[in-house]
């Protein structure tokens, strides 16, 4: 329990948004995509060349990966040249297209750097067009705009695999790409935490309860809640769930809310139910959309009043919730997802998906 808060802790000050991936997470989960990849030009828009490990894994590999050419982005007056002591007034973006001398090393020479007329970030008129020269983007953008960044990657129709929170899940904008399977999650399991970089002109002992420091002397602080996003298809979201579980209404309470059940854990998924369940949203690291159809979460009160019992939260279920000592703001007629136990006991239920089984 003790890591549980501390990492409950660091989650909180991620508000801040200058996190960087560890050059590890990078390669475990890239490791996946080398066909995607093959041939294709690759841009890094939210990254500083010179401590990014995003822009050091594929420039590096940039052979092995057979790519066409690496573009990445600095703004706000970083140094922009990861090999050499060139310094820079202005916000630049790098190009790199091949390894001249056949020395498997990215030379200073072999990098071109070109200054960006404004130091903006990724919205920027310049920083589009560069966008537009993409095939695929890879990079942690700022969380704090993540609903700005995933729009803009859909609206030029690009494909992506980037680092964000998992609550982003439940997002108007991200849940829909969910929904329509335009957008799922990584090829690493989906539970877990992810170790990640935490800026030394930044980091506050102080406020950061737990963390650790690596071979370059690195504050590495462990962040719940951060995943891969991707609409690379890959093999594992054709692989169904193995189901075994039997269907009872004892073990699995209908909401009061909605027409469907609950069920607490994934692999507790009965294999003999063909309505709607609603279920964590863990799911996703299990979603294949040949076996079930993901029909809406709990977030974004999107809901056909088809599977509605109710507008909303009654008074006596507000009074029983309170009554059994729970916390939060509830009040009648809200639309979120409630039940009660097997005990007779107000539950509400976090952050959930209803699904459906496929016929």
């Amino acid at each position: 329990m003790p890591k549980k808060n501390a990492n409950l802790h660091n989650a909180k000050i991620a508000k801040n948004d200058e996190f960087y991936t560890q050059l590890c997470d990078i390669e475990n989960e890239l490791r996946h995509y080398k066909e995607h990849l093959r041939w294709k030009t690759v841009l890094c828009n939210c990254d500083d060349p010179k401590i990014s490990n995003f822009f050091h894994y594929f420039a590096y590999n940039f052979e092995h990966l057979w790519l066409k050419r690496l573009i990445t982005t600095c703004y706000k007056n970083q140094n922009p040249d990861l090999f050499s002591q060139y310094k820079s007034e202005k916000a630049v973006y790098l190009i790199y297209d091949w390894d001249k001398n056949w020395n498997n090393i990215p030379d200073p020479s072999e990098i071109w750097i070109h200054a960006l007329k404004w130091d903006w970030d990724f919205r920027s008129e310049e920083c589009i067009e560069l966008l537009k020269q993409a095939d695929v983007v890879v990079t942690n953008p700022p969380f704090s705009l993540f609903r700005e960044y995933i729009t803009q990657l859909v609206k030029y129709n690009k494909d992506f695999l980037i680092i964000g929170n998992m609550n982003g899940i439940t997002y108007k904008e991200v849940f829909p790409l969910i929904k329509e399977n335009k957008l799922w999650t990584w090829y690493k399991h989906f539970w877990g935490w992810m170790d990640m970089i935490f800026p030394k002109n930044l980091f506050n002992p102080e406020k950061v309860k737990k963390y650790t420091l690596d071979n370059n002397w690195n504050y590495i602080v462990n962040i719940m809640w951060v995943i891969w996003y991707t609409n690379l298809d890959i093999s594992k979201r054709h692989e169904n769930l193995i189901l075994y579980k039997k269907y009872s209404k004892e073990e699995y309470p209908e909401y009061d809310h909605y027409y469907a059940i609950n069920v607490d854990k994934v692999s507790d998924i009965p294999c003999d139910y063909d309505w709607v369940m609603w279920v964590p949203i863990t799911f996703l690291d299990k979603y294949s959309p040949s076996q079930f159809e993901i029909l809406w979460t709990s977030d974004n009160w999107i809901i056909d009043d088809k599977y509605k019992r109710t507008p909303g939260l009654t008074k006596k279920f507000v009074d029983d919730y309170y009554r059994a000592w729970w916390t939060g703001s509830y009040k009648e007629w809200n639309p979120t997802a409630w039940y009660y136990d097997k005990n007779n006991i107000a539950r509400m239920s976090y952050k959930r998906l209803f699904i459906r089984r496929k016929k």
